[in-house]
């Protein structure tokens, strides 16, 4: 098998595994992350009602990509604590708990959500 095919191949998997697992309500909403070569995108969604509670993108900050997904952590925290949300569940899809993905989620937890 091809490399590339086999890291496709993983990547779905882990994104199957990780994602029927998590489902987010009310009180306790699921957080999305999507991860391009550019940007990350975050949606908090309840899964009850079927609504985005809160979206937010790295596309209007500076700097280094772990840097802007630190800052994105900040926004979605304060967003989160005025809409109520104190806790939540990260559904990180097909991509690995390092990087960007890490760097949100600890800035997430340094300012007041829980996950």
């Amino acid at each position: 098998m091809r490399k590339v095919l086999k890291k496709n191949l993983i990547r779905e998997r882990r994104g199957i595994r990780v994602s029927k697992k998590i489902n987010g309500t009310s009180t306790m909403p699921r957080i999305s992350v999507y991860r391009s070569n550019k940007y990350l995108q975050i949606q908090v969604i309840d899964d009850v009602t079927e609504k985005t509670l809160i979206g937010a993108t790295t596309k209007s900050f500076k700097g280094k990509k772990t840097e802007q997904s630190t800052e994105l952590g900040k926004v979605v925290a304060e967003k989160a604590l005025k809409s109520g949300i104190k806790s939540a569940v990260l559904d990180r899809n097909k991509y690995r708990y390092h990087g960007r993905i890490k760097a949100f989620v600890e800035s997430l937890r340094s300012n007041g959500i829980k996950i």
